[in-house]
């Protein structure tokens, strides 16, 4: 059973496999969680929506009292159309064009520049308008090298050795720098690394007068095993806390303390419930072959993610070891040797940790629909997505009439 009290097998049946589930009550539970775990005068969760963009979603979030982190010009009109006021949108996009970023500056949304390109043709084209500038600590953290983003290699951020130029260019242009940002990277254990990097943000920040805030960015990790270790975000926030405060004293007003959590907000309330299609016994291995692929999850094979596969219809059967696989023409392979209750033909399985970088990863390879979603809220299930179909994939083909007349 979900939180919710719904029955995952019933929606199965009504709404078919695969389809994406999303619990709120979890949600709300990892909002108020992070709300209370600090303690400065001025606080602010913007949740990163590229974790999960249904409009639903967002909603519910704005409702709950979240601001909104967006990382392209579609998820700004994505959170404008769920109902977040301008001021409670940053844009903190990578790589973009300067035109992209106007676009945002259409809505009236905040904005973070992460490259000094960007900034000196702001400066130039826009000097009026107040921006703050996303760094790169040169801290190595996050569950692996794809999840790091605060590396000295990394092509996120302006780098803390670039400051000087960063301060020549303001004041060329004079700019006015308003916040300022990091992020370093996902499932962020150990917290001393990340007070070291905010230690880092914190000694860039005092050389700009005009911060009304400072954005730590996010990375807590969430337990994706039974008994996993996670991240104390109490013990963090009790840490972060005094020393933001002790910044903000000897800053001489208080500023906003700003957190953009997407993983830890959505993770744990996803469930992805399959099919499957087929039991295969090879000398070497026993498969699980399901109603899905790498088009529909691909944080297994791009992150090498651990989801949690539950039988859900066998919940007590005899327990064997199985490989889990998708019906993709690619190695899609979802868990290896993975102790499960015995898995027979038309059995439904559950992957857990599935509300983060799932769905909204997911694709149309091998000219596969892309599943349905569905969010259970307060003990009732509603469709927020519906299954794609074959006139999804062909609405904006266009046919090039002379093809017809081809011959060979």
């Amino acid at each position: 059973m979900l939180t919710g009290g719904v029955d995952p097998l019933q929606l199965v049946e009504e709404f078919d496999s695969p389809i994406y589930v999303y619990d709120t009550a979890i949600i709300k539970r990892q909002f108020k969680r992070m709300k209370s775990a600090f303690g400065v005068k001025q606080f602010k969760i913007n949740y990163a929506c590229k974790a999960l963009t249904n409009i639903n979603i967002l909603k519910l979030l704005r409702e709950l009292g979240s601001g909104i982190d967006c990382v392209s010009i579609q998820e700004v009109q994505l959170a404008i159309h769920a109902g977040f006021k301008p001021h409670d949108i940053m844009f903190t996009p990578n790589g973009v064009s300067l035109e992209e970023i106007e676009l945002a500056l259409g809505y009236g949304v905040r904005i973070n520049i992460d490259n000094i390109s960007i900034l000196e043709q702001m400066g130039h084209a826009h000097p009026n308008v107040p921006v703050g500038i996303r760094i790169n600590p040169h801290v190595f953290a996050g569950g692996n090298a794809k999840i790091s983003v605060g590396h000295i290699d990394s092509k996120f951020g302006i780098s803390i050795h670039q400051m000087p130029h960063v301060l020549k260019v303001i004041e060329a242009t004079g700019q006015t720098i308003d916040g300022i940002h990091m992020h370093t990277g996902s499932d962020i254990l150990d917290s001393d690394v990340f007070l070291y990097a905010a230690e880092i943000l914190l000694n860039v920040a005092r050389d700009f007068k005009d911060l009304t805030y400072v954005d730590f960015g996010s990375g807590f990790k969430v337990p994706y095993k039974q008994n996993d270790i996670s991240t104390d975000v109490e013990d963090f926030g009790e840490k972060i806390t005094a020393r933001f405060n002790e910044f903000c004293e000897k800053y001489g007003r208080d500023l906003t303390l700003i957190f953009e959590p997407g993983k830890y907000l959505v993770s744990e309330s996803g469930y992805f419930l399959v099919k499957v299609n087929v039991v295969k016994s090879t000398p070497a291995s026993l498969f699980a072959g399901i109603d899905s692929g790498m088009n529909h999850l691909i944080r297994p094979m791009f992150y090498d993610s651990y989801h949690r596969i539950e039988n859900i219809s066998q919940p007590n059967g005899r327990p064997r070891i199985y490989t889990v696989v998708g019906y993709i023409c690619e190695t899609d392979t979802f868990g290896v040797n993975r102790k499960i209750s015995e898995i027979r033909e038309g059995d439904i399985l559950c992957f857990h940790n599935a509300g983060a970088y799932c769905f909204s990863m997911a694709s149309n390879y091998n000219s596969r629909f892309r599943p349905a979603e569905v969010m259970v809220h307060e003990g009732e299930a509603y469709l927020i997505r519906k299954r794609e179909t074959m006139d999804d994939l062909m609405r904006n083909q266009v046919e090039v009439k002379i093809l017809e007349k081809a011959t060979i």
